[in-house]
């Protein structure tokens, strides 16, 4: 199977979850900003969680499927249309062949992933499909998606197959949508616009208590110049104690670090493999998801609970994303 690309639109990119275990060599991660997003997207197409999927960033791009296909779109609402009509998020989709897939308003949210049924059939570099961008590593060819690029599929699952003949069987001029749908937690109304959690940084501790006060309980802004390495927000200057000279250690993805401008960077999926700026918080990775739904322009506020909190929300997203498993398998 194989999608040609009529349209690039604004970025998008292959990504799986990140080329792991090469960061001590100085290899970045990379991978998908809303992890949770790219592992449902495949569930609902019969793959494997960590297949590679489309992140696809505010303007999305025209697809044109030139066989028969098994897709999702997950996270933020693009407003999608095939042929014209609308298509429903959180969902297995059939797609005809010579339908052609377009985006419309951004109306929730930045990035949308889509995946087909067998994943992207792109050559796995140190272990992973992810498209490190800034290094032209992985992916396809390194890059993101131009014009008159086509991407193969690999070999559906059985369940996969058994789902696209049976949604097609049932009548479509150009797709036809599952019944069931998802509901991703991160992505609802009243969760999104929450403040994120954290952890207290490393060097949390060399900054005024005023700033730790301000940095807790006003609003920061999103700038334009946020990107997959790192957001930049804007807000009240985060100011340390007294000078700090670091030894650059190990960065993470969340990691808030302050640079001399007081304004803090929250480290993303490209982030380097390693950072010199002191770090005043660290956002939990039950959190992640959601800050990479985030578009410029949008207030940022946080809040700082234990580890143990920390702990129990990620094992109740584990949980959540096993019991979809569950029970998308028994539709299949």
């Amino acid at each position: 199977m194989s999608i040609k690309v009529i349209k690039p639109g604004l970025l998008s990119s292959v990504q799986d979850l990140g080329r792991i275990g090469f960061q001590k060599y100085g290899i970045n991660v990379a991978g998908a900003m809303d992890v949770v997003s790219l592992r449902l997207a495949n569930i609902l197409t019969g793959n494997q969680e960590g297949e590679a999927g489309l992140e696809i960033t505010m303007t999305g791009p025209t697809l044109e499927f030139m066989s028969d296909t098994l897709i999702a779109l997950t996270g933020a609402d693009l407003s999608p249309v095939i042929d014209g009509m609308p298509v429903r998020m959180h969902r297995a989709v059939a797609v005809k062949a010579g339908s052609i897939l377009k985006f419309g308003t951004c109306l929730k949210g930045c990035r949308t992933y889509l995946a087909v049924a067998g994943g992207f059939d792109v050559p796995a570099v140190m272990a992973s499909k992810s498209t490190y961008l800034r290094g032209a590593l992985g992916g396809f060819q390194g890059r993101a998606l131009q014009k008159g690029d086509v991407l193969y599929s690999g070999t559906p699952s059985e369940r996969a197959k058994h789902c696209l003949l049976a949604l097609l069987a049932r009548g479509a001029r150009s797709f036809r949508i599952a019944d069931w749908f998802l509901s991703p937690p991160h992505l609802l109304e009243p969760e999104f616009h929450k403040p994120l959690r954290v952890l207290p940084g490393l060097q949390q501790h060399a900054y005024k208590k005023a700033a730790i006060k301000a940095f807790f309980t006003e609003s920061f802004n999103l700038t334009t110049s946020s990107d997959r390495l790192g957001f930049r927000l804007q807000g009240p200057a985060i100011a340390l104690t007294a000078p700090l000279e670091m030894i650059s250690e190990i960065a993470t993805f969340g990691s808030v670090q302050v640079p001399p401008d007081g304004n803090p960077i929250v480290l993303m999926a490209d982030h380097q493999s390693v950072a010199g700026y002191p770090k005043i918080a660290q956002v939990i990775s039950a959190d992640l998801p959601r800050l990479a739904q985030y578009r410029p322009g949008m207030q940022v506020r946080f809040s700082q609970i234990e580890i143990a909190a920390a702990e129990e929300l990620y094992f109740a997203r584990e949980r959540y994303i096993e019991n979809t498993k569950i029970a998308v398998t028994s539709k299949f």
